[in-house]
């Protein structure tokens, strides 16, 4: 069996974009391009061994390009989720970002990591379950300060687990928080509303209106963001705002550990996250509304949830939040791994 097949599907100003199948010797299957680094499918075999495609997204990559609002399996950059009104101040100078969700900017900006095509890394001598890529940014991009390489390995191993690794380094100081933005449907279809969630967490960030982090560390307990015991998305989540909160991981920071946990009891598949990240962002997905999507499937409300693995939101404007600042000469690196297994 090939562990690795790799595709030229069309160009995107003048770059070619492919389409990377890594498998393992248990029958789970991961797609994976260059465009946008977008992980396109993730099939894995369910308790009875059915081939299950666990995240959202287009049966063409095309169709990423002419509109993906939901960044749907995508890399975004340079700074994942809101930076509140869209600027910042770093050592003494003012930077004015571009605004996609006015007056704030939220993934990047008008055209973030996702929409842009990676050069593909041509390594020799490694096993063929593991792709590799990087993107040039140039000083200026959506405001940012800073020419700043980032590199991405997809790496699919025979434990079942699909790690992404991420570096990056700048020859000015510049805010970085890269995240992978998958929405996992474990059922495959419908709503995930009844998935079982756990996230390693005594406490979250407090938001103001817009969702913007205001610098408050919240405890979970007593609360419907309490997740530290298994529960159903649903049973205390408000129908119509969902969740959308991000929580501190109960890890040492810079250790990597376990985040969060969900189970299908449909279908007995249980995904775990683990990251060296400091907090993974809970997001269930209460703005889709996606026709043409795989499968012929309509996206609604609640059809996927999000665990992005990440910095602290926001932590630009806070000083009390952990730095979020890449300078010279030094390397940005973080791991995160999804594992899949039936119970």
């Amino acid at each position: 069996m090939n562990n690795f097949k790799s595709e030229v599907l069309f160009q995107h100003n003048a770059q070619d974009v492919y389409l990377y199948t890594l498998r393992n010797i248990w029958g789970v299957e991961v797609t994976v391009s260059n465009l946008g680094a977008i992980v396109r499918s993730f099939n894995v075999p369910d308790r009875d061994g059915i081939p299950t495609d666990i995240v959202l997204g287009y049966d063409k990559m095309e169709t990423y390009l002419k509109g993906n609002p939901a960044y749907l399996g995508a890399m975004v950059g340079r700074y994942a989720n809101r930076i509140g009104d869209a600027s910042f101040e770093l050592d003494g100078e003012i930077y004015r970002l571009t605004s996609n969700l006015s007056p704030h900017q939220i993934h990047g900006g008008n055209e973030g990591f996702d929409r842009k095509v990676w050069k593909p890394v041509t390594e020799e001598n490694v096993p063929y379950k593991r792709v590799q890529m990087s993107y040039f940014s140039p000083d200026g991009e959506e405001g940012f300060p800073g020419n700043l390489m980032v590199n991405v390995c997809f790496e699919l191993d025979d434990r079942n687990t699909l790690t992404i690794y991420t570096e990056a380094s700048s020859d000015k100081a510049t805010p970085l928080n890269l995240t992978h933005h998958d929405y996992f449907n474990l059922n495959g279809a419908d709503s995930v509303a009844g998935h079982r969630v756990e996230i390693f967490s005594d406490f979250y960030l407090g938001q103001d209106a817009d969702y913007v982090a205001n610098g408050e560390l919240l405890p979970v307990e007593g609360t419907p963001y309490d997740f530290r015991n298994s529960k159903r998305i649903n049973a205390d989540q408000d129908p119509f705002e969902g969740y959308d909160q991000s929580f501190v991981i109960n890890k040492d920071y810079g250790a990597l550990g376990r985040a969060a946990v969900a189970v299908s009891d449909q279908n007995g598949i249980m995904l775990e996250v683990f990251t060296d990240e400091p907090t993974v962002h809970f997001y269930t997905g209460q703005h889709l509304d996606i026709r043409g999507a795989k499968y012929g499937q309509y996206y609604s409300p609640f059809s996927g949830f999000c665990f992005e693995t990440q910095h602290h939101t926001n932590a630009l404007k806070i000083p009390g939040f952990p730095s979020t600042i890449l300078r010279p000469g030094e390397l940005y690196r973080h791991k995160t791994s999804y594992r899949i297994s039936a119970v």
